[in-house]
């Protein structure tokens, strides 16, 4: 039990909450008593020493791996998370778990594995922490979805968990312009049109990803490390800390001093990631413009905490909370530029007034301490609320005949000229085939494409579409066509891309009854997304409509398809 209230110093800084003497440690099961010697005597195999028997735990969980760019330093700051451990009197122990990099999955087969293994790394945590029963975890994440996966995983086992995540990466230079991978993926649809020669794609493809990190902007992966911090489950300044600097490295050895902190002074996961905690997530979302994927992971990650946030949540929110910053893609600014200005701690300053300030974090502050004396150093990168970039949110949740349950738009890479739009539906069954008609000149402004059955279920595992969005963009098509799917978009696209589409297809949603010549409206400030046919001719097509089973034998995927349940759900496994 909790007792003896104290206080410390934390990092240099005064604790303003209580911290408390050591909880009973889980770890005892395995290293305490007549009958555990066995268990001792396997520890010490490992290099446990016998003084190292008294002290907490922690698991260091690392997701690194030699396929990920995002991933490939993590294994520098495993070291000195490990580090930290040791210097507040914990025993670290490294343990792993895997990492898909969403660029090099985009396209072909193997997206159809990225969203299925977020629900697969949550599931290793939770199994290899509890069957060695440690006392405290840090999760050393990086991007798309092992971060939502690792942040799961500390929901559910709700035990003291900090996250460090792995930093951005540095920006490319072409041409005297910051480049990323977005900027490769639409140079491709800048060859179909001439605009780009192969010889500039090849120059740009060499010099657009410099080096380790995630991807340079407000993509999936720095969106999610964002609403970590803003969920305060990482230290203040580690979303945009790049991966290539000592202040990572830093960061890294005190978040392992905080996860041996928190085991002795009791504070769990379920305390930091609390309701209040997940709309502050939610507000920091809009204001940045992150990706629209954060409308499956942040309920996901809810769910595990037992915490309600359904997408009428983040719609609510969006006409409350303005868009502060243009980021990469719906801007010019890239992570570089957010760090000057301060990082998240600045943008949460800027929002406090519509922030709930009494949250906990990692700290063991609260996020008004932990925002006393913070300011917006960059007034271009992070504007006030009085000058925001836009009124509502940088995300619309849009409803109707095509999306009942709801789909997903971020409108913070939208031209203004893009919000209403009425146009004829070009109908593909995946996306291979949607970007054949694309290169192949038969989609022109002003058609509404439709790509189905690339659900959680349909596809399976609910694709993201950047291939296709790039090279609409690449040939200059962004925002004058519509591009409407029940699986998903990159954090790197732009334009009029409304993913989520729910029910998807392979459920029988609307989406599924659409035909060639159909004509779609979207109206982006009513939130409606409609299919203009009547609700005879809709019902008469249901009848005739025949459920499209994937063809899959023995796989995980078989298995993912039985228990995904839809978008709007946050694609959780049931």
């Amino acid at each position: 039990m909790r007792d003896v209230k104290t206080q410390v110093q934390v990092n240099g800084l005064k604790a303003i909450t209580p911290v408390y003497l050591m909880v009973a440690m889980r770890s005892k099961e395995v290293k305490e008593g007549l009958e555990r010697a066995p268990h001792r005597s396997l520890l010490r195999a490992l290099g446990v020493g016998k003084d190292d028997f008294k002290k907490p735990f922690i698991a260091v969980v690392n997701s690194y791996s030699e396929t990920v760019p995002g991933h490939l330093h993590l294994r520098n700051l495993a070291e000195a998370v490990k580090q930290g451990v040791r210097e507040a009197k914990g025993v670290p122990f490294e343990v792993n778990t895997i990492a898909i990099c969403d660029g090099i999955a985009m396209g072909h087969v193997g997206m159809k594995y990225s969203l299925p293994s977020r629900d697969l790394i949550a599931d290793s945590v939770e199994l290899v922490v509890e069957a060695h029963r440690f006392d405290g975890m840090v999760l050393i994440t990086n991007c798309d979805k092992i971060t939502p996966g690792m942040l799961m995983a500390a929901a559910r086992l709700n035990l003291p968990s900090i996250v460090v995540t792995g930093g951005p990466m540095r920006s490319g230079i072409f041409k005297g312009r910051k480049v990323g991978v977005a900027s490769v993926f639409e140079a491709v649809g800048g060859v179909k049109t001439g605009d780009v020669s192969l010889e500039e794609l090849e120059e740009l493809e060499s010099c657009a990803c410099p080096g380790p990190g995630s991807c340079n902007g407000m993509f999936t992966a720095n969106t999610m490390a964002c609403l970590t911090e803003a969920l305060g489950m990482s230290l203040p300044g580690c979303a945009t800390a790049h991966a290539d600097t000592s202040r990572k490295l830093e960061l890294a050895r005190l978040s392992g001093i905080r996860a041996v902190e928190m085991v002795r002074e009791g504070l769990r996961a379920k305390d930091i990631m609390t309701a209040e905690a997940f709309q502050n997530a939610v507000a920091v979302d809009l204001a940045l413009g992150g990706s629209t994927n954060t409308a499956l992971h942040l309920p996901a990650i809810a769910h595990e905490a037992g915490v309600d946030l359904s997408l009428d949540y983040f719609d609510e929110a969006s006409r409350k909370v303005p868009q502060l910053c243009t980021m990469v893609p719906g801007g010019t600014h890239t992570m570089e530029d957010l760090d000057l200005a301060g990082g998240i701690p600045a943008l949460m300053a800027e929002l406090a007034p519509l922030l709930n300030l009494n949250v906990l974090t990692v700290t063991g502050k609260t996020l008004r301490e932990n925002l006393v004396n913070v300011t917006v150093k960059d007034r271009s990168v992070i504007r006030s609320l009085s000058q925001p970039v836009s009124k509502t949110g940088g995300i619309a949740i849009l409803k109707g005949s095509l999306a009942p349950r709801g789909s997903v738009l971020k409108t913070a890479a939208l031209s203004q000229e893009a919000f209403k739009f009425r146009g004829e539906a070009k109908v593909y069954d995946c996306e291979e085939d949607a970007v054949e008609a694309l290169m192949k000149g038969m989609i022109k402004e002003g058609d509404a494409v439709i790509i189905r059955y690339e659900g959680p279920k349909g596809g399976p595992g609910m694709r993201e579409m950047l291939q296709a969005t790039a090279i609409l963009a690449g040939m200059g098509l962004a925002g004058k066509v519509a591009l409407i799917t029940d699986g998903r978009f990159s954090g790197a696209t732009r334009g009029l891309c409304i993913g989520h589409v729910s029910p998807e297809a392979a459920e029988g949603g609307p989406i599924a009854l659409v035909k060639d010549g159909d004509i779609v409206v979207i109206d982006v400030e009513a939130r409606k997304i409609d299919l203009e046919i009547s609700s005879d001719e809709l019902e008469a097509r249901r009848k005739t409509w025949k459920p499209r089973t994937p063809k899959l034998e023995r796989s995980y995927l078989a298995r993912y398809v039985k228990q995904a349940s839809s978008a709007s759900e946050g694609a959780i496994l049931k």
